[in-house]
């Protein structure tokens, strides 16, 4: 009776406490956490940009036009003058928003004609493959720069929607072959049979049973193809098809006139430049950690 009532008044702080997720995965993958601070403050740049930035991005001033970098202007000026940190910390906002709007969008597409490929088989399987292996066929940049010619600008709530539509076309094809390859092994399972049993339709056995356990790869996937995103933003605004002036964009900022300063003004290339390798590092670290963290075959 005295041991019983000994460890019935133990102290709480005597049970060991299990470790946080975020602590796990520090603890885990530092590497991929050094990502996730970077790309944290990035987002940091996007959401405060009006506060973080010390010049209007799209103010001209012929005065300070090719100034070095001092400590007036951190990163120097352009050609007009315009204050080069303050362009890339807004820039940050383009980035941003359409590498996770199209990233989310191709996945979210991706994932439901991956599973309903998996689960149904047959003649729609064969059909939606037979789509996925014409898609696959195209270079990721050709696909993007053909359908952004074809259906032009279209600029929703400050966001060029049909760009967004145009960079998440190619992710569609590659989430969809890892979602079709995660419902056949679930469909094996009996919870599925179970499901079937009891009558539930094959849309909900699709999206109440299968799409919720692909969660994993589905949000591996959308940290990998941001960064994609970003670059292929960043490809399409230097070529002429994507943000246009005056918007403060980091491939923007790398195209045009700015190639004839590299000798005179090289900071006007050198600093977007590094602003996308960084963003692009940072996420393909933070996607890469999580896939390892996220995956049992990988652990051990």
């Amino acid at each position: 009776m005295a041991n019983v009532a000994h460890v019935a008044s133990a102290p709480a702080d005597a049970i060991p406490k299990r470790p946080s997720l975020v602590g796990t995965f520090i603890k885990q993958q530092p590497l991929g956490f050094a990502g996730l601070l970077v790309v944290l403050l990035y987002v940091t740049f996007a959401l405060g940009a009006r506060w973080i930035a010390p010049y209007d991005p799209e103010a001209v001033d012929f005065g300070a036009m090719l100034s070095a970098p001092d400590r007036e202007h951190l990163f120097g000026t352009d050609q007009y003058g315009r204050d080069v940190f303050s362009r890339i910390v807004y820039g940050s906002r383009t980035a941003l928003a359409v590498g996770i709007l199209s990233a989310i969008t191709g996945c979210s597409l991706g994932a439901v004609l991956g599973a309903a490929s998996g689960y149904f088989g047959g003649r729609t399987d064969a059909i939606i493959q037979r789509f996925v292996d014409i898609m696959l066929s195209f270079p990721i940049i050709v696909l993007a720069m053909v359908v952004v010619a074809v259906l032009g600008k279209r600029v929703v709530f400050g966001i060029d929607v049909n760009l967004i539509a145009a960079i998440a076309l190619p992710f569609i094809p590659k989430m969809a072959r890892i979602a079709r390859s995660s419902t056949l092994s679930i469909v094996a399972m009996p919870f599925i049979d179970a499901a079937k049993a009891a009558g539930y339709s094959s849309s909900r056995i699709v999206l109440r049973h299968i799409l919720p356990n692909i969660i994993a790869p589905y949000l591996i996937m959308v940290t990998a193809f941001i960064a994609q995103a970003i670059l292929l933003e960043a490809s399409l605004s230097f070529l002429g098809l994507g943000v246009t002036e005056p918007t403060p964009a980091w491939g923007l900022m790398l195209s045009g006139t700015s190639a004839d300063f590299y000798k005179t003004a090289p900071w006007m290339i050198l600093f977007p430049g590094l602003a996308i390798t960084l963003a692009v590092f940072a996420f393909n670290l933070f996607g890469d950690s999580l896939r390892d963290w996220l995956d049992p075959k990988m652990k051990g």
